[in-house]
């Protein structure tokens, strides 16, 4: 009955909600909190540009997820729709080119924030360094998508 039920939803025209992985950029250092409110803990302060998954938003408050997994409560005014990534590899190799064989533009090492521009075909993103330097990176070493 278990697989039969998504085929029989679908017939009748219900469909599943589609769950959409919303991600934004911290736009100033920020103080991150156990609770949605200033009177909750500290639990640690969070750089700028780092990027962050918003898992729940409340009034005022976004719960995030941060690269290694962790789950703390944000206010909202430090979220931006600015995209950025932040590498998870020890070095990142940032290429001219969305090909293994490109030249090396540099690399960048692990927990460098970088402005994502836009994805490519080919498990390719297209990014940009706070130093104006851009070119292609590899998916698998970066978190933010």
């Amino acid at each position: 009955m278990k697989r039969l039920l998504p085929l029989l939803l679908a017939a009748a025209g219900f469909t599943m909600p589609a769950i959409a992985i919303e991600y934004r950029t911290v736009d100033a250092v920020a103080v991150l909190y156990d609770a949605p409110s200033q009177r909750g803990s500290k639990l640690f302060v969070i750089r700028r540009d780092t990027p962050v998954e918003v898992v729940v938003s409340l009034e005022g408050w976004s719960k995030v997820r941060d690269a290694e997994g962790g789950l703390a409560w944000i206010e909202k005014k430090y979220l931006s729709e600015k995209r950025s990534l932040i590498v998870t590899v020890d070095r990142a190799e940032v290429r001219q080119k969305a090909e293994e064989s490109s030249p090396l533009v540099f690399e960048a090492e692990k927990n460098v924030a970088l402005e994502y521009l836009e994805t490519v075909p080919g498990g390719w993103i297209r990014v940009r360094h706070r130093d104006g330097q851009s070119g292609f990176v590899r998916a698998n070493q970066i978190w933010g998508l």
